[in-house]
């Protein structure tokens, strides 16, 4: 009876000791994940104090030791694309005991993240908030390569999370999963297929997202840092929900999930710091009373994420915000201003695919490939591709006409379903005052839409603009004024956004 209680002891002592020493793996890691290819993948997780893990994948083996708080971390060696579905292990040296993960793919992996227009589904209940041609893509997409996953739960932290509070599922692109319950990303579902479809390797992206917040929630506290114009933002003391009244409202922080950081914390950083291409981002409209700052904070933004991530070169592409009943113009521009500083930063514009009675356009399609083809031009060598949209590049005033010079345009044409010649154009002289200009070298100068006739050729390179009454131009700006919709397109297809600019002292 004795030897038996003892060895009852021993096994529950051998037992508790195995359970102590369980190795695991970081929230992200989980059956049918992506990792990302031709880069040192990061795996992390956590193990006892001073325990030994070792990490195996694809015939690769590395070890890590947990630090006193159990956080041990590796980095797989640069790995080529495969769409076979291979098991990543996680073991304790001493104990022998895997914790394991089937299906893992190596591809490109990105983040999808943002406000309403970001979280907009390929297919939804709402018909006003649901892409248009979601339920056709849906049915027709089977793609066991391409894989998503959220990450989000609408609930918000004061505090990074290290792991993920919400269950983390990868799934398959198939009529299945973007039918079923809450479909994913429109916006992320065509960006990922087109992709797919270019690059032929897997593809991975996540979704964080939440209906009108502002950028500050997904803000890193570390993106601030560099940032002294931005102190106020990075000194806000985190308010528990519990605690949260109306007096706690201070500069355009009104809601307790608003807060610097607080979505990141939850939704975001636990995913820190996985190896990925970059992100996609869609927000903006909560910020359009702070267009001032709106560059700055796209650069505190960028800035956090690419720290926490660990990845300095991570790229950021974004649209820009696209025609509605509420001028935007301050903001397009702070935009515009962020992604000519930012170098692994890109625009999408979408002066051509808004709803001035809906603020959730339903052409994500559109949006889809655009920022798609700024990956495949930036990032994966399709150097014949213009992917960028035009960008003024030169202004001179010459008897009586402003001449324009681009970036990405080598000839031009314009598109306006009534054949009208309104293309939002406007120069001023000496005295500042804005007159409706005509485009000199579009429909032959016509100031009048005639149907079958005024079909938008452009005749150059440049665009040249007139306008009754202004004798020497000085000033241009374009899409100032309502309806806000874009109608010129370089040949690439991508349209002008709005823009201003001055002629300098000496005419150019």
């Amino acid at each position: 009876m004795k030897i038996v209680t003892i060895t009852m002891a021993s096994a529950l002592l051998m037992l508790s000791a195995g359970v102590l020493a369980e190795v695991r793996l970081a929230s992200p890691f989980a059956d049918g994940m992506v990792l990302q290819r031709d880069r040192e993948v990061s795996v992390w997780g956590t193990a006892d104090a001073g325990e030994k893990v070792r990490v195996m994948f694809a015939g690769n083996e590395v070890t890590a030791t947990a630090d006193e708080a159990g956080a041990w971390s590796v980095r797989l060696p640069k790995m080529a694309a495969s769409k076979e579905g291979r098991i990543l292990t996680a073991m304790s040296e001493e104990t022998k005991i895997p914790q394991t993960i089937s299906d893992v793919l190596v591809g490109e992996v990105w983040y999808c993240c943002g406000q309403s227009n970001t979280e907009l589904p390929l297919v939804g209940d709402n018909p006003h908030f649901s892409d248009r041609q979601g339920r056709l893509v849906a049915q027709m997409t089977r793609k066991p390569f391409v894989r998503f996953a959220y990450a989000a739960d609408y609930k918000f932290s004061g505090e990074p999370r290290k792991t993920a509070p919400y269950p983390i599922v990868w799934q398959a692109f198939t009529p299945e999963n973007l039918t079923k319950g809450k479909s994913f990303s429109a916006l992320g579902v065509y960006f990922a297929l087109e992709l797919y479809s270019a690059l032929d390797i897997p593809i991975g992206i996540v979704g964080s997202y939440w209906g009108g917040t502002k950028i500050d929630p997904w803000t890193p506290r570390t993106g601030y840092e560099n940032h002294p114009e931005l102190q106020d933002v990075a000194d806000w003391k985190f308010i528990p929900e519990s605690e949260w009244n109306d007096s706690c409202k201070k500069g355009g922080v009104d809601r307790p999930h608003q807060q610097p950081s607080c979505l990141w914390n939850e939704m975001v950083a636990p995913w820190c710091p996985m190896t990925m291409r970059g992100f996609i981002w869609y927000q903006g409209c909560s910020n359009h009373r702070e267009s001032e700052r709106y560059c700055a904070k796209m650069h505190a933004l960028y800035d956090g994420w690419a720290k926490e991530f660990e990845n300095p070169d991570l790229k950021l592409y974004f649209v820009q915000l696209a025609p509605y009943e509420i001028p935007w113009w301050g903001l397009q521009l702070a935009q515009a201003k962020f992604a000519a500083e930012e170098p692994n930063a890109a625009m999408v514009t979408t002066v051509d695919v808004g709803n001035l009675a809906d603020i959730h356009p339903n052409e994500k399609g559109t949006i889809g490939k655009r920022l798609a083809a700024l990956a495949l031009r930036h990032d994966y060598g399709f150097e014949d591709l213009v992917a960028d949209a035009p960008t003024l590049r030169g202004i001179c005033s010459e008897e009586g006409r402003l001449i324009l010079s681009f970036n990405n345009a080598k000839r031009w044409y314009v598109y306006q379903p009534d054949w009208g010649v309104d293309y939002g154009f406007e120069i001023a002289g000496p005295d500042g005052e804005w007159k409706k200009a005509y485009l000199v070298n579009v429909n032959d100068g016509a100031k009048e839409k005639k149907p079958w006739q005024t079909n938008g050729r452009c005749e150059g390179r440049d665009l040249i603009l007139a306008a009754d009454g202004v004798e020497k131009p000085m000033k241009v700006r374009y899409l100032y004024n309502r309806p806000w919709f874009g109608t010129v397109y370089a040949d690439s297809g991508l349209p002008l956004g709005p823009f201003e600019a001055e002629v300098k002292s000496d005419g150019r």
